[in-house]
C-alpha cells in the first residue's frame, strides 16, 4: 500500500530574492525606491549645505516681515504693514477666485459653442469653427493682453460720468459703471445683519466669516435637498405608473420662498456705487487686470473644451438620435436627456485637464497686475526677501495641492455620471 503526501515546502532563501520569479519584482522594486530615496535625500542635504555657506539656509522666518507693498484687488481686509503669509494668502484666493470663475464660464461657453459646431445651420457652424480655431491657436498671453487694452482704451474713464452734459451714463438703472479702471456693480448689504464671526484673532492668517452668508448657504442648502427628495419621489412614481407628476412649481418654490423669506428678515439691499470725486465709491470693483484675466481664461479653454464636447457627442452612435427622435422628442430635448448625458463619459476626463490647464494659466496674471499667488509669493515676496528657494518650492506645493484637488473632484464626479451595469 502505497502512501501520498504533499512535497515538502522550500525553505526561505536570500538567494529567492533575486532567482525566484515570486519575489524578483518586488525586490527590484524595493531596491529601486531606497535608491531613489538616497538621491533625493543626498540632493536635499547638498542642496542645505550650499546655501548654508553662502550664508542662506532654508528659513521661513520671512513670513512674520512686513509686506510693504499693496494689493489692489483682494477678498480679505489686507494693508502694506501686514506680514508676507497673509499677502501670500490673499493671493492665493486671488487664484482661487479666477480659477473658479474661469472654469465655470469656460464650461458653459465650450458646450454652448461644442454643441453649435453641431448645427446643421451652416453658417452658425462656421462662425464657431473660427472662434474655435481663432482662439486654441494664439498663444493665452497675448489674449491676456488684449483684452486688457481694449478694456483700457475703449472705456471710458470715471469723469466722463459727472455732470449733465456727461459722455458716458451708467447701465441697468444707475446700477453699474463700466469704466477704464473697472466695472463697479451693486454689493448686497443687510440691514438687519447678523453680524460676523471672527477667527484667528490678529494673526496673519485672522479672516472673517459673515454670519448673513452662513445662514443663506444653509437655507438654499436645504432647499436644494428637499428638491432632490421632490425629484426622487416624481421618478418613483414614474417608474410604477408610467407618468410623471408636474414637480418644477414645488422644486422652484421649496428652493426660493424660504430664500426670500430669509432676506427679507435681514433687511437684503444693494448698495449702489455712486460717482465722488474723481471716482466712483460704494458698491463692488472688479478691477480690469482680473475682467482681463478672467475672460481670456475663459474664452480660451472654452474653445478647447468645444472640441472636447463636439468629440464627446459625435462618440455617440447616430441610431440614439434617431430612435429618440421617433419616439417624438424634439432635438434640444433629444441633446439634453439622451445624447448629453452619455456623452459625458467621453468628455469628463479630458475636461479634467482642462480645468488644470486653466488653473495654472492663471499663474499669467501678472502680465496685467492681477496679484494673485504667483505675483505675491512667486514674485514681490520673493524679490524683497531673496528667498527663491523657499517661494519657489512654496509655490510649486500650492499649484500641486490645487491641481490634485481638481483632479479629486472632477474623478469623483466621473464616477458618479459614468454608466452602470446591471
Amino acid at each position: 500500500m502505497t502512501t501520498l503526501t504533499d512535497p515538502p515546502k522550500d525553505q526561505f532563501r536570500l538567494s529567492m530574492l533575486l532567482y525566484d520569479t515570486r519575489y524578483r519584482s518586488a525586490t527590484i522594486q524595493v531596491i529601486a525606491l531606497i535608491a531613489f530615496m538616497l538621491l533625493a535625500a543626498w540632493l536635499i542635504s547638498n542642496t542645505a549645505q550650499n546655501l548654508a555657506a553662502l550664508g542662506k539656509p532654508i528659513d521661513f522666518g520671512f513670513f512674520k516681515e512686513p509686506a510693504s507693498y499693496d494689493i489692489n484687488q483682494r477678498l480679505l481686509d489686507y494693508t502694506s504693514r501686514d506680514s508676507h503669509l497673509r499677502a501670500a494668502l490673499i493671493g492665493l484666493l486671488n487664484t482661487l477666485v479666477v480659477a473658479v470663475l474661469g472654469c465655470a464660464t469656460a464650461t458653459v461657453v465650450g458646450i454652448f459653442v461644442g454643441v453649435l459646431r453641431l448645427s446643421h445651420n451652416w453658417l452658425i457652424a462656421r462662425l464657431m469653427t473660427v472662434y474655435v480655431e481663432m482662439f486654441r491657436n494664439v498663444p493665452v498671453l497675448l489674449w491676456i493682453v488684449f483684452i486688457m487694452a481694449i478694456l483700457i482704451e475703449t472705456l471710458p474713464a470715471p469723469r466722463a460720468f459727472r455732470g449733465a452734459d456727461a459722455e458716458a451714463s451708467m447701465l441697468l438703472g444707475d446700477s453699474v459703471a463700466l469704466t477704464n479702471r473697472g466695472v463697479y456693480i451693486p454689493e448686497p448689504l443687510f440691514s438687519r445683519g447678523l453680524g460676523d464671526l471672527h477667527f484667528l484673532g490678529e494673526s496673519s492668517l485672522r479672516f472673517n466669516v459673515s454670519l448673513d452668508l452662513v445662514a443663506v448657504l444653509i437655507v438654499l442648502a436645504v432647499g436644494f435637498w428637499v428638491s432632490h427628495i421632490i425629484k426622487k419621489r416624481a421618478d418613483r412614481l414614474q417608474e410604477e405608473t408610467g407618468v410623471r407628476p408636474a414637480t418644477w412649481y414645488l422644486r422652484l418654490g421649496v428652493v426660493l420662498v424660504p430664500l426670500l423669506i430669509l432676506l427679507a428678515i435681514l433687511g437684503f439691499h444693494l448698495g449702489y456705487p455712486e460717482l465722488k470725486g474723481f471716482n466712483f465709491s460704494g458698491g463692488t470693483h472688479l478691477r480690469n487686470s482680473l475682467i482681463a484675466l478672467w475672460l481670456a481664461l475663459s474664452l480660451y479653454t472654452a474653445a478647447f473644451i468645444a472640441e472636447i464636447v463636439r468629440a464627446g457627442i459625435m462618440a455617440i452612435s447616430k441610431g440614439q438620435t434617431e430612435a429618440a427622435s421617433a419616439l417624438g422628442l424634439r432635438p434640444n430635448r433629444v441633446m439634453g436627456l439622451v445624447i448629453l448625458p452619455q456623452a459625458l463619459r467621453v468628455i469628463v476626463p479630458p475636461l479634467i485637464s482642462q480645468y488644470l490647464n486653466l488653473t495654472k494659466n492663471s499663474s499669467l496674471a501678472i502680465a496685467v497686475g492681477y496679484m494673485d499667488i504667483t505675483g505675491t509669493l512667486g514674485g514681490i515676496t520673493m524679490n524683497q526677501t531673496g528667498r527663491e528657494l523657499e517661494c519657489v518650492l512654496l509655490l510649486m506645493l500650492v499649484y500641486l495641492v490645487i491641481s490634485l484637488t481638481i483632479s479629486a473632484v472632477m474623478n469623483w464626479y466621473n464616477e458618479s455620471v459614468k454608466l452602470k451595469e446591471r
